[in-house]
């Protein structure tokens, strides 16, 4: 695993500081692109950054947390090479990266309590991508510019 990217806008700051007390407890290397504080702010300025980082191979995979959870996924989702999954529990997380082989795990800050969101992590980080019929169907995602 590279360096784990993590983005959050202040809805999600307090889960993204929780799971970099695990990161750290378990010597996992991550990048923190931001926000820094609960201080009100705008999801998008710390999610273009890290889609950015993990389109370039500088950081995978990421971690998005804002209040629903929408919002971030949204604009990360934007980004051609990006597969943003939003998951409020381990089998879903799961099931985004054997199926769609997400790349930016987003989570609720609001609707996931700490421990919770460690499962999902984990799930998340231990899940290999199965590729076979996934992977065509993943082929088929981004949009062509013409």
């Amino acid at each position: 695993m590279k360096m784990i990217g993590l983005a959050c806008d202040h809805a999600g700051f307090e889960l993204k500081e929780y799971l970099k007390q695990v990161f750290d407890n378990k010597g996992l290397l991550y990048k923190d692109f931001g926000t820094y504080s609960t201080e009100s702010c705008d999801y998008p300025d710390f999610a273009h950054e890290l889609a950015k980082a993990v389109e370039k191979g500088e950081v995978y995979p990421g971690i998005a947390i804002c209040g629903t959870g929408n919002g971030i996924a949204m604009t990360l989702n934007k980004h051609q090479n990006i597969r943003a999954a939003l998951c409020w529990n381990k089998e879903i997380a799961r099931l985004a990266r054997a199926h769609n082989d997400a790349n930016i795990l987003v989570m609720p800050g609001r609707f996931v309590g700490n421990e919770e969101a460690a499962k999902i992590v984990n799930s998340f980080f231990d899940e290999p991508f199965e590729g076979g019929r996934h992977q065509r169907r993943i082929d088929k995602i981004p949009v062509s510019i013409m």
